[in-house]
């Protein structure tokens, strides 16, 4: 077992880490319970939290060796990340969220993964779940092919070349090659990143056998503002990366600006500014916008006959509010930039 033990890379475990103190605790613990037989160590990038997390951290920390904890003054994640990367001393570099857990095996798959593909960066499939009724239905809204515009490691496919990766376990090198994670950017940095890894000739790769537990916002409030702030950044990366952008980030602001010009043509015709046959044409607007109620309705209470109905109420909820907060936030960032907009949900406010 020794002889194995030394033949396999070690890895680090990177983290980044704010207000977190009701998932804190069990993320670690799923990182340290790995039953990957090389060496390990875990890396928290510590945020400056306004809950129990630092305490919590610390006790931790105090208790296993394993565990570093190296401060970052930001609430950015890439900075967070890049922080924990640079105090790692592994040539395997896993991501790890603290509002996630590893499954059994994570690791020992990746790291095989990586050998028998010679990958730059593997990942699986982010399986929300949740605890609440809210929870439970933003976990579903995450888990649907139709909530998050159908990418793999969302809703599951076959094991092959990837555009990105959920979390990623990365080979140290290739980080070092491309300049870590770019720290200008606060959401879809792990997009961006593996966009510089492709496009420096190596590859992502996705393994539906790699699975981690994902917990998403537990509030409207908190799951709107991660929406619009996740959508403001996929604008500033449009602005940034024309035309390398698949399809589907578009269509949540295309159906804001359908919502928008429905409203703008019910005002028209309720004040009598638009009548007759000019109304009855511009009526087919109304079309989209009925389209995804129905959409809704039927993913609900049609496509769902095991969930409780509250359960089904609150993904009539839910599933709206991640696609219009994110396409009002992504129109807001392809016109204007991202400038400093931050994720509040993870801040404590």
């Amino acid at each position: 077992m020794a002889a194995t033990a030394d033949a396999l890379p070690g890895v680090s475990y990177v983290m980044p880490v704010l207000n977190e103190a009701i998932y804190i605790e069990v993320a670690i613990s799923t990182v340290l319970a790995q039953d990957y037989a090389g060496a390990k160590e875990l890396i928290l990038a510590l945020g400056p939290s306004t809950d129990d997390t630092d305490a919590i951290v610390a006790r931790l920390a105090a208790s296993d060796p394993r565990i570093t904890v190296v401060h970052n003054p930001d609430i950015d994640i890439p900075v967070g990340l890049n922080l924990a990367i640079r105090a790692s001393k592994h040539p395997i570099i896993v991501r790890v969220d603290a509002h996630s857990e590893l499954e059994p095996g994570y690791t020992s798959r990746a790291v095989e993964t990586l050998e028998r593909t010679k990958a730059a960066n593997v990942g699986g499939i982010m399986h929300a779940r949740g605890k609440t009724p809210f929870q439970v239905a933003a976990a579903r809204g995450y888990n649907s092919r139709f909530g998050l515009g159908g990418a793999r490691y969302h809703g599951g496919g076959e094991e092959g070349p990837a555009e990105s990766a959920y979390l990623g376990v990365f080979r140290r090198e290739i980080l070092e090659e491309v300049d870590y994670f770019d720290e200008t950017i606060r959401r879809g940095e792990d997009w961006e990143l593996n966009l510089r890894i492709r496009a420096a000739g190596h590859t992502v790769w996705f393994d539906p056998q790699l699975k981690v537990t994902y917990w998403p916002r537990d509030s409207w409030s908190k799951l709107a503002r991660q929406f619009c702030a996740t959508g403001i950044w996929r604008g500033e990366l449009v602005r940034r990366y024309r035309g390398r952008n698949p399809w589907r980030f578009f269509v949540p602001p295309v159906l804001v600006l359908n919502v928008l010009a429905s409203v703008v043509l019910l005002v028209l015709q309720v004040t009598g500014v638009v009548s007759g046959w000019g109304s009855a044409v511009a009526s087919v607007i109304y079309l989209g916008p009925l389209a995804y109620v129905l959409l809704v309705l039927w993913l609900a209470f049609g496509a769902d006959r095991t969930s409780k109905l509250l359960d089904r109420w609150f993904f009539v909820v839910v599933l709206p509010t991640m696609h219009l907060s994110w396409g009002v936030g992504f129109i807001l960032g392809v016109v204007r930039g991202a400038r400093d907009s931050v994720d509040t949900s993870r801040a404590g406010i």
